[in-house]
């Protein structure tokens, strides 16, 4: 009996030892088994791809391209990857102590390989889904389809292509479940269990990376399509909303223009922007030339080789153009919210939805205008190595026809030394001429700088002279034609007031100018100091007082006469050439008579005149009074 109470303690303390034995050994084998799990379904699933990538898609090919790469997307990289995924973790069967460390190693290895791959399948499973609900609408194409399907994959069901569509999002959702499950059945001691802890972590991250991806791609996808619509079309999609949308989104811009409120800094995209718009500048410049050279040259290897892929390319950069465009919509949207936010603390729910979206559009741009300015200058190089390697062509072809040609001239056979000395001489002569020539024309003195008013601007340039005075008038000297928001399009020759010399961003070479109309910036390059000449009536008015009897008047030096009375005798101030048929040349100091003080039109800034028998039209600004003989150039009133 003593014996017998002795061994019952010794057999109630080790029951708890079996029992956590008992209880590592089915965490072990549960482990195991999760671990089979996962590479048995690895299995599965990479089968499956491989029979939609072969056998189905194969025996779709009455559909058209562009549709069987919607369907299956970059499935063909999914096995890639996924096989050596697979590959690595049957490698793992063999080291049975160490194998969910391995496979832990394993996912964290292929981590950034799993999200590039599934995150662009899964940004264009939506598409995918509505090509098989149009598939749907035609019923023998359905049918077709169905029987395919039902063929190679017959637990697909009626679900036909769905059911094969949205296996790899599955798998992927699944793998961080798969991860916890091993990780459940892992003792927290053991070495493996940080790794696993980081693998399921890391798998998480890939998910939700994707989820993001996908979303700015569906946001980009609203705003990259290029809509050609009619003006009836725009105004019906006019309502209180968008009104006041566009109000509050004018509002923030002129705000930030006249540096009331700061603008968002983003310099990482503004060089991108930069970038991106540098090379559509160059897509489209060669595609005009390109053009032009077409239309003088018709050569069909030059149109199939470099125009339409050059076609292509611009076509491909309008999706990226809307896009920027549209960032700064919502930038201004987003900087709006971000105000409200921090004076009241809260935002509604759709506002909260514009400042998402923005960020999804920046994240986006910032993430792809990379690759894609890297892709387009790949693609406008090899369509300029064509070119280059077309016009070699066309210059062999040139220069054996030449070489034909100068078989014929008449100093062919002539020989080198003899040729060289009559080039010479005939260079000599040549020279000789041109010396002259230049000698004459360095006396003739210049025209003025100053462009010729535009028709019809006389009271717009009074306008601008009374509100700001002279010193702040400037003429355009060449087209501008805008580019940015604010940017004013202006033609040669038009009068504005300059406001600012410097734009909000302290940019002094754009220049804030008021037409009298409109106002807005203009490159301070195209401009120069506009010198007020007085008016037709102002000269008839001085003209009148000069007539006062009264009085004594010193003549003046020859002065410019827009107006000048009927049959006058006067001289040209500068000389002018004539650029057609109703114009008459000019040269300094030559006698000229006056037959009409305006044209056709009753403008006063061109005269009609007869010079050596010839009659034509000379700008007014270019004559001047001949002196009187009276002495010291005093006159006497009539």
């Amino acid at each position: 009996m003593a014996k017998h109470g002795a061994d019952e303690p010794s057999s109630r303390s080790g029951s708890p030892d079996r029992e956590g034995r008992a209880s590592e050994d089915r965490s072990l084998l549960h482990q195991r088994l999760a671990v089979r799990e996962l590479i048995d379904t690895e299995v599965s699933y990479l089968h499956m791809l491989q029979l939609c990538a072969s056998d189905i898609r194969s025996r779709l090919q009455q559909l058209p391209q562009g549709d069987l790469d919607v369907l299956f997307s970059n499935i063909d990289d999914i096995i890639k990857v996924n096989s050596r995924f697979l590959h690595d973790l049957q490698e793992t069967a063999s080291k049975e102590e160490e194998q969910v460390q391995l496979v832990g190693n394993i996912f964290l290895e292929f981590q950034e390989e799993l999200e590039q791959v599934y995150k662009v399948y899964c940004a264009s499973y939506d598409q995918a889904l509505l090509l098989v609900d149009t598939y749907r609408k035609e019923p023998e194409l359905q049918r077709h389809i169905q029987g395919i399907v039902e063929a190679v994959v017959p637990q697909a069901g009626s679900s036909g292509l769905s059911f094969l569509l949205v296996i790899p999002l599955q798998r992927i959702t699944r793998y961080p479940l798969l991860l916890q499950k091993i990780l459940e059945n892992t003792v927290p001691d053991a070495s493996a269990y940080p790794v696993l802890q980081r693998a399921v972590s890391a798998l998480q991250d890939v998910n939700t990376n994707i989820n993001e991806y996908k979303m700015r791609k569906e946001v980009a996808s609203k705003y990259t399509k290029v809509e050609q619509l009619t003006l009836r079309e725009r105004l019906a999609r006019i309502n209180t909303h968008t009104l006041s949308k566009k109000t509050t989104r004018l509002s923030q811009l002129l705000k930030q223009e006249a540096g009331l409120i700061p603008r968002t800094e983003d310099k990482e995209f503004d060089d991108l922007e930069e970038r991106f718009q540098w090379v559509s500048l160059c897509v489209t410049e060669l595609k005009n030339n390109v053009a032009a050279y077409l239309d003088n040259l018709q050569k069909q290897r030059l149109e199939g080789l470099v125009w339409q892929p050059l076609c292509s390319l611009a076509k491909a950069l309008l999706g990226p153009q809307n896009l920027i465009k549209k960032r700064l919509d919502k930038l201004l949207d987003f900087e709006r919210v971000e105000e409200k936010l921090l004076e009241v603390g809260s935002v509604t729910y759709q506002e909260e939805a514009a400042r998402h979206t923005y960020q999804a559009l920046n994240s986006l741009l910032v993430a792809e205008l990379p690759q894609f300015n890297q892709l387009v200058m790949q693609w406008l190089g090899q369509i300029m190595c064509t070119f280059v390697t077309l016009q070699r062509d066309l210059a062999k072809q040139v220069l054996q026809r030449a070489e034909g040609s100068m078989a014929q001239l008449p100093h062919h056979h002539v020989p080198e030394p003899a040729f060289r000395k009559l080039v010479e001489d005939a260079l000599g002569r040549t020279s000789n001429q041109l010396r002259s020539f230049q000698e004459t024309f360095e006396k003739v003195q210049p025209p003025p700088t100053t462009q010729p008013l535009l028709p019809g601007s006389e009271r717009q340039v009074q306008a601008l002279l009374s509100r700001y005075g002279p010193g702040k008038l400037y003429q355009v000297t060449s087209n501008i034609s805008g580019t940015g928001t604010l940017d004013l399009t202006l033609p040669r020759g038009q009068i504005v007031a300059i406001l600012q010399n410097k734009d909000t961003k302290g940019n002094s070479g754009r220049w804030l100018v008021d037409t009298g109309g409109h106002r807005g910036y203009v490159p301070a390059g195209k401009l120069q100091l506009y010198h007020v000449v007085p008016s037709a009536e102002e000269l008839r008015r001085q003209a009148g007082l000069n007539k006062d009897p009264r009085c004594l008047t010193p003549e003046p030096s020859p002065a410019l006469v827009p107006s000048i009375p009927t049959m006058n005798q006067v001289i040209a101030a500068y000389p002018f050439v004539a650029r057609s048929s109703h114009e008459v040349s000019l040269q300094a100091g030559q006698p000229v008579t006056i037959l009409e003080a305006q044209d056709k039109k009753g403008n006063p800034e061109w005269s009609l005149v007869e010079v050596n028998g010839q009659r034509g039209y000379v700008p007014s600004g270019f004559l001047a009074r001949a002196r009187s003989p009276v002495l010291w150039g005093w006159s006497l009133p009539s």
